[in-house]
């Protein structure tokens, strides 16, 4: 079989023809930087909140092609990376934070049934799955026996059936599956409509500040902006405060063939879930709506030297370990095949979500260090960008999780040997049933970490 390394939600006929360049001097009342999830849902809400405001979204290559056409799919109500996470960081808020979650999973949803976006999505809710001893009592410790069930081992595998499950955790209504080039394409075309003007293939090479507000140079012009939103994810930030502040991490995806009605009913899946185990290198799957599994994660690659590469996303490495591991999991898929692999960059940031802030007096606005969590997350942040470029005090503003910076990560080669020792120390850990060594424990202390 003939393996694809364009990514599966990309490979598609449906997927909309390039739009132009941008064709000399522009001028906007709010310039967008990035044609993902962050810059789309901020040129979207931009003209919801104000029909009247113009809006220029500027995207160095095409709609979706990065992150945001790559990922697996999962859009999660979490805001911090998981409870966990932001309980640890922000005791006092994290109730609240939970409620925001929801609410802009909710409101994702809104939208895109009012804007009529099809991208197949599901909210079946997500199951984690223990697949060692000392992970059991950890889900166990998370039910609430109503939104997020404990399953055992019977229970669990009466779900999905793999002979490595031990228990599991199913949080009902947290998060939702998506097609999610199709929801990229769509929050374009929702955009467009509204009178969002949409220039692919323009990299923005630099910012300068001018007395009436904020020039953005590309090869093919200069748009001159009142005000600027920035989602450039994992690439270089035009900002040079922000550059130690998130590091470029591959990820990596094997899509299956479609599978028969008896192979899919040898593993169950009928509530369609998305599934992820509790490893520190964790998997993470599901299924397509032509019932394929996505099966992805595992490695988080560090490459020396902070630099996004083409060539960084095929490593037949990974995708001989994700095979192994498939395999291991659905002994009864052994006959099944891949049709594509894929990798795809993610922004990790120190404190593993999202942060924001303000440039050049107010008139720019930033939020990237999602850390893999952005498929949901970049709706709440383009709110935060908004309300921040719009001077208001919201109840968004005033969080400490919106208002405090994570720390940075160190300058090379300081990163990359960080890095290669944090990620031996997690699969350390994996394989010690849990146990933290001295260099996690320190980390943990000094609230610092490195995620995918």
């Amino acid at each position: 079989m003939t393996v694809s390394s364009t990514p599966f939600w990309l490979d598609s006929p449906d997927r909309p023809a390039a739009r132009p360049r941008l064709d000399g001097d522009a001028t906007c009342a709010l310039a967008v930087v990035g044609g993902g999830y962050s810059g789309l849902w901020t040129a979207l809400m931009a003209k919801e909140r104000e029909p009247g405001r113009s809006v220029i979204l500027i995207e160095a290559d095409r709609i979706g092609g990065a992150a945001s056409g790559r990922n697996g799919g999962f859009c999660e109500a979490s805001l911090t990376h998981g409870e966990a996470n932001g309980r640890t960081r922000w005791p006092e808020e994290a109730d609240r934070l939970e409620e925001l979650g929801l609410a802009n999973l909710d409101e994702i949803e809104k939208t895109l049934r009012n804007h009529g976006i099809e991208c197949d999505f599901r909210r079946t809710g997500q199951l984690a799955v223990a697949t060692q001893p000392h992970q059991v009592e950890e889900l166990r410790a998370g039910a609430d026996g109503e939104h997020a069930v404990f399953l055992d081992a019977a229970a669990v595998r009466a779900e999905v059936d793999s002979p490595t499950y031990l228990s599991g955790l199913w949080s009902k209504d947290t998060c939702a599956t998506v097609d999610p080039a199709r929801l990229a394409w769509g929050l374009a075309a929702a955009a467009e409509r509204l009178g969002v003007r949409i220039v692919e293939g323009t990299p923005v090479e630099r910012i300068r500040r001018t007395g009436a507000g904020i020039d953005l140079h590309t090869p093919h012009g200069t748009v001159h902006a009142g005000q600027v939103a920035l989602g450039t994810n994992a690439f270089r930030p035009l900002l040079r405060r922000l550059r130690l502040h998130t590091v470029p991490v591959y990820d990596y995806v094997l899509m299956t063939e479609p599978l028969t009605d008896e192979q899919l009913a040898s593993i169950g899946w009928r509530n369609r879930q998305g599934l992820a185990d509790c490893g520190n290198q964790f998997h993470y799957y599901r299924l397509t709506a032509d019932n394929r599994i996505l099966w992805g994660g595992y490695d988080a690659i560090y490459h020396f030297g902070r630099r996004p590469k083409p060539s960084y996303e095929q490593r037949p490495a990974t995708f001989d370990v994700l095979a192994r591991h498939f395999r291991e999991t659905f002994p009864q898929l052994a006959g099944v095949g891949f049709t594509h692999r894929w990798g795809g960059v993610i922004d990790t940031s120190t404190r593993f979500c999202a942060f924001f802030g303000k440039a050049y007096r107010g008139r720019v606005a930033y939020a990237l260090g999602y850390t893999g969590l952005g498929v949901g997350a970049s709706r709440f942040g383009a709110d935060v960008m908004l309300d921040l470029l719009a001077g208001e005090e919201t109840e968004r503003t005033r969080l400490a999780m919106v208002r405090e910076k994570p720390l940075p990560f160190p300058p090379e080669p300081l990163a990359w040997v960080g890095i290669q020792l944090t990620r031996w120390s997690l699969a350390r850990a994996d394989a010690r049933g849990g146990r933290r060594n001295l260099w996690l424990r320190v980390l943990d202390r000094l609230g610092l970490g490195f995620d995918s």
